[in-house]
C-alpha cells in the first residue's frame, strides 16, 4: 500500500492570513466543530466500552486515536468529511490548547507541602525508579537502533544530528509516572487505602515532580544547543518571577474577593487567570522551553485552597471532556503501524514494546528489597508506577514535532506507554485482592466480642452535624481502659473530575496546620470532622482511640471503600448516618438520597456488623443519663442490638429497659415457602429452631449478668397477637419518653405472615420494621433510632426486585 502523503499550500503559513477579509470562519470554522464533536463522541464511546475493566479516560481516547489512524491510508468518506489534510493545523492547534489548560489545571491541584513531607523510603524508591529506567531505556534504544535499520531515514535523521537527543527523550518518557492516572487507578480498584496504595501514591509524587523537572531542564536542548543554557537560567529567572512577584499580587487580588466564608469571586477574575496562563505559556515559549512549561509553573504557584476549588469547578468538566481529549486523540492518531508491519524484525518490536515495562519494575523491586519489604507489595509498586500520564504523551509529542524521534521510535515508545498503563489495572487487580487478605476477620460482631476486649469501630459521614450525632452515640458506648474503643471516623468525599489533590491528601493526615483561608470548602469540613472526632479521645482519658480519614471516591462505587476499610481495620460495626435530617418543623426529611443508597449497598455485604442511627434532635443525646429502650422479638440483629445496648447500660447514669416481644397465634404464623414474591424466604441460612434456642441462651445470660447485677437495668415480656398490639406495645413503650431506642434490623419470624405485611409499607427498609414504625411521622415518636444488623444476617431485601432469583427458587448470590 503507498504511503499516503500530505502537503500543505503555502498560504496556510502566510502570517499575515488572520487580518485578511475573507470569511475564515466560515471557511475553517465549520470543519474545526465537526472534528471537535467527532473527537469527543469517539473518545467517550471508547471510554464507556473500556470502563469494565478499570482503564483510565486517557487510555480510551489514546485508543481512540490510534483506531482511526488506521483510517488514515484509505481514502474514504469518513476520512474526507472529519480528517482532511486542511483541517489538521486547525485542530492541532485546538488540542494545544486542550493540554495547556489540563496542564494548568495539574498544577493548580499539586500540592509541594505533601511532597516535601514523604517518607525516605518513598523517595527511593521513586529516584531508583528513573536512574535505572533511564539507563535501560537508551540500552533498548540500541536495541532498536540495530533492529530497524531498514530504510534508515525512517528511525534517523539524515546527518544523526539528533541522535543524542533521542536517546534523552526515549528514555525520558519511559521513566516518569503520571500521578493523576496512578491516583485514579488505585482509587478505582478499591485500593487508595491499602498499605499497596499509600506506598504506591507516595512514590508516584516524586516520581512525577522528578519527571517535571526533568522535563523543564531538558526541553531547551530539543531546539538549539548553543543557545540551551541561556534558555535554562531564562526559565530559573521566570519560575522565581512567578513565585516571588506574580504569586503574592495575585494572593492579595484573590484574597480581597475571600473574605467571607463564602466564595465571592466573579467570572472577570477567572478570565485573568486563564489570560495569565496564556501568556505565562507564551513566556516560556519565547524563552525556548515548551508552553505548557509555563501554564504548569503559573498554576503551581497560584494560591490553593477555596480559590483553586472555584477554578477547578468552573474549567474542569470542559477542559476535561471537550478540550484535552482532542491532544490525546491526536496522539493516538501519529502512531503508524502499517510502517512498523513493513519492518523485517517487527516480531522483535513487539517483544520491545512488552519489554519496555521491565526497567520501572525492576528499579522498584531492587529498592523495596533493601527496605524488606515483600516481593509481592515490590512487585505491585513496581506495576503500579508503569502507570503513564499527560507527561510522557507530552514529551513523546515534542520530541515527534521538532523531528527528534522517527516514526518507527515515537509508534515504539506510544505504544509501550499504552500498553503499560492498560496492563497495569489488570495486573494489579488480578495478583493483589486485598479483600481474600482480611478473610479470616469477617465474622466480626459484638455479640461475640468478650466485654473486657477492645471494640473496633468504623464510622463514616457526610457532613458536620452527622459526626456530632455519631460522636455522641460514641461517647455511650462504655469506653474504658479495660474495655477500649477504637473509632474510625471517615469523612466521604464524592469524586468529580480532576480530585487528584484531595486524593494525595489520604496519604498524609486529613488536615493540616493552615490558616481557615487557605483550605478549601471540603478541607474546612474534613477539619471539622475530624476535630468533632478527636474530641471523643481527649475526653475520655485515652480510653478512646480515634483514627480519622478522608475517602474519596464516586458514590456509586464508595461503599466498596468503607468495606474494604473495615475489614482491612478488623472493625467489629460499621456505624452509619440515616439519610434523613430533622428540619425546622422536627420531622424528619431527606439531606443526601446519596446517602441511602450507600447504606442500602453497605448492608448488602458488609464485613462486619453495621448500625444506622437517626438523630430525632440534636440534644437528645447530649446527657450522660440516657434512657435506653431496647425491644427484643429475637434472631441475630436483635442479639447483635441487645449487644450493643448491654455496653451502653454498663455506662454510668444511663438507664436500660429491656422488653422482650413473644409472637403467639396470628402474629407467629408462617408464610408458605413458596408463595409469590418471597423465595428469599425459604433460603434461610439458620433454621428458626436453631435461632430459637440462642435466643433463649442470650436472654438467660443477659438477665443472670446484667438485670441482676445492676439496677439500672429492666426486664420485661410482652405477649403480640397481631400487628396491630404490636404497634401499640411500641406506642405504649415510647409514652415514657426514652432517648434512644435500638431494634434489631430484622426478626426471629423473618417469613411470618405479620412481617411480610408490614414490610409492603415500609417507607425506610433498611431499618428494619421495628425501625421503620418508630421513625414514621405517624407514630409520632422523638426518640433516636439505633437500628442493628448482625454480620452475616441480610434478612430482609429493601424489594423484592433488589434479589434476583433461580428458577428453583433460591436466592441467587
Amino acid at each position: 500500500m503507498a504511503e499516503a502523503k500530505i502537503c500543505y499550500v503555502e498560504e496556510v503559513y502566510n502570517p499575515n492570513e488572520m487580518w485578511k477579509t475573507g470569511p475564515i470562519l466560515t471557511n475553517y470554522g465549520p470543519l474545526l466543530f465537526l472534528q471537535i464533536a467527532f473527537n469527543i463522541f469517539i473518545c467517550n464511546t471508547f471510554h464507556y466500552i473500556l470502563r469494565p475493566l478499570h482503564q483510565p479516560r486517557l487510555i480510551a481516547e489514546v485508543l481512540a486515536g490510534m483506531s482511526m489512524g488506521l483510517l488514515l491510508s484509505t481514502d474514504n468518506m469518513l476520512v474526507r468529511t472529519v480528517l482532511p489534510s486542511e483541517g489538521i493545523l486547525n485542530i492541532d492547534t485546538y488540542a494545544s490548547m486542550g493540554i495547556m489548560c489540563y496542564v494548568f489545571l495539574s498544577g493548580l491541584e499539586m500540592n509541594l507541602d505533601d511532597i516535601l513531607k514523604v517518607q525516605k523510603k518513598a523517595a527511593a524508591i521513586a529516584i531508583a525508579g528513573i536512574i535505572i529506567p533511564l539507563a535501560m531505556g537508551m540500552g533498548f534504544y540500541v536495541v532498536v537502533q540495530k533492529l530497524y535499520q531498514e530504510p534508515p531515514s525512517l528511525l534517523f535523521t539524515a546527518d544523526g544530528e539528533h541522535t543524542a537527543k533521542a536517546y534523552l527523550f526515549w528514555s525520558l518518557a519511559l521513566t516518569v509516572t503520571g500521578f493523576p492516572v496512578l491516583a485514579l487507578i488505585l482509587a478505582d480498584l478499591k485500593l487508595l487505602y491499602t498499605g499497596l496504595g499509600k506506598a504506591a501514591l507516595t512514590t508516584a509524587m516524586i516520581s512525577d515532580t522528578c519527571g517535571w523537572l526533568l522535563f523543564i531542564i531538558s526541553i531547551p536542548f530539543a531546539n538549539n544547543n548553543v543557545q540551551a543554557f541561556w534558555s535554562v537560567l531564562g526559565m530559573m529567572a521566570f519560575i522565581a518571577f512567578c513565585i516571588f512577584v506574580l504569586r503574592p499580587v495575585m494572593r492579595k487580588h484573590i484574597n480581597e474577593g475571600d473574605k467571607n466564608e463564602e466564595d465571592t469571586w466573579d467570572n472577570s477574575l477567572l478570565l485573568v487567570v486563564l489570560i495569565g496562563a496564556f501568556v505565562c505559556s507564551f513566556v516560556t515559549d519565547m524563552l525556548g522551553s515548551h508552553f505548557i512549561v509555563g501554564a504548569f509553573v503559573y498554576g503551581l504557584v497560584l494560591p490553593h485552597g477555596r480559590f483553586s476549588d472555584f477554578v477547578m469547578r468552573k474549567l474542569d468538566d470542559f477542559v476535561s471532556v471537550a478540550m484535552s481529549p482532542n491532544f490525546f486523540f491526536r496522539s493516538g492518531l501519529t502512531v503508524n503501524f502499517f510502517m512498523l508491519a513493513r519492518q523485517k524484525y517487527w516480531p522483535w518490536m513487539v517483544l520491545v514494546i512488552f519489554l519496555l515495562s521491565i526497567p520501572k519494575v525492576a528499579g522498584t523491586l531492587i529498592t523495596t528489597f533493601f527496605y524488606g519489604v515483600p516481593v509481592r507489595d515490590g512487585l505491585g509498586i513496581g506495576l503500579l508506577l508503569n502507570s503513564k500520564g499527560v507527561l510522557a504523551l507530552i514529551i513523546l509529542n515534542t520530541a515527534w514535532d521538532r523531528k527528534i524521534l522517527s516514526v518507527v521510535a515515537f509508534t515504539i515508545m506510544v505504544c509501550a506507554v499504552f500498553v503499560m498503563t492498560i496492563l497495569v489495572p489488570l495486573l494489579v487487580n488480578a495478583i493483589y485482592k486485598p479483600r481474600k487478605l482480611y478473610e479470616k476477620y469477617r465474622l466480626r460482631t459484638i455479640e461475640k466480642l468478650r466485654m473486657d476486649s477492645e471494640l473496633r469501630v468504623l464510622c463514616y459521614v457526610l457532613n458536620i452535624r452527622q459526626a456530632t450525632s455519631m460522636a455522641k452515640v460514641l461517647r455511650t458506648m462504655n469506653a474504658t481502659r479495660i474495655s477500649p474503643l477504637h473509632v474510625l471516623g471517615v469523612h466521604l468525599v464524592e469524586l468529580i473530575g480532576r480530585a487528584t489533590a484531595l486524593l494525595a491528601a489520604q496519604i498524609q493526615h486529613p488536615t493540616q496546620s493552615a490558616s481557615s483561608q487557605n483550605l478549601s470548602h471540603s478541607q474546612l469540613k474534613s477539619e471539622g470532622i475530624s476535630n468533632t472526632f478527636k474530641a471523643l479521645s481527649e475526653t475520655t482519658s485515652g480510653a478512646i482511640r480515634v483514627e480519622t480519614l478522608n475517602v474519596v471516591s464516586t458514590y456509586e462505587t464508595i461503599h466498596q471503600d468503607i468495606q474494604s476499610l473495615a475489614e482491612q481495620k478488623r472493625t467489629a460495626l460499621i456505624l452509619m448516618p440515616f439519610h434523613k435530617e430533622l428540619n425546622l418543623q422536627g420531622d424528619l426529611e431527606t439531606s443526601n438520597e446519596a446517602g441511602k443508597n450507600i447504606n442500602q449497598n453497605i448492608l448488602q455485604d458488609a464485613p462486619c456488623s453495621v448500625a444506622i442511627f437517626v438523630e430525632r434532635g440534636l440534644g437528645s443525646l447530649s446527657r450522660n443519663n440516657l434512657r435506653i429502650m431496647m425491644p427484643f422479638i429475637g434472631g441475630p440483629d436483635d442479639r447483635e442490638a441487645l449487644a450493643i445496648a448491654w455496653r451502653m447500660a454498663r455506662h454510668p447514669g444511663n438507664q436500660l429497659s429491656m422488653v422482650r416481644i413473644i409472637l403467639l397465634d396470628e402474629a407467629a404464623k408462617e408464610a408458605a415457602p413458596n408463595d409469590d414474591g418471597i423465595h428469599w424466604l425459604s433460603s434461610a441460612a439458620q433454621d428458626y429452631e436453631s435461632q430459637k434456642l440462642l435466643d433463649e441462651e442470650c436472654i438467660d445470660s443477659f438477665r443472670f449478668k446484667g438485670v441482676y447485677n445492676n439496677d439500672s437495668i429492666t426486664y420485661s415480656e410482652k405477649e403480640v397477637h397481631n400487628g396491630e398490639e404490636l404497634i401499640s406495645i411500641l406506642h405504649e413503650l415510647d409514652k415514657d419518653d426514652h432517648d434512644l431506642f435500638i431494634a434489631g434490623r430484622g426478626g426471629s419470624r423473618r417469613n411470618s405472615v405479620m412481617f411480610l405485611n408490614f414490610r409492603e409499607w415500609c417507607d425506610n427498609p433498611e431499618l428494619g420494621v421495628i425501625g421503620d414504625i418508630v421513625t414514621s411521622k405517624s407514630f409520632g415518636s422523638r426518640s433516636s433510632l439505633l437500628s442493628v444488623q448482625q454480620f452475616g444476617s441480610r434478612v430482609m431485601p429493601f424489594s423484592n426486585r433488589d434479589f434476583p432469583t433461580k428458577t428453583d427458587g433460591s436466592e441467587l448470590v
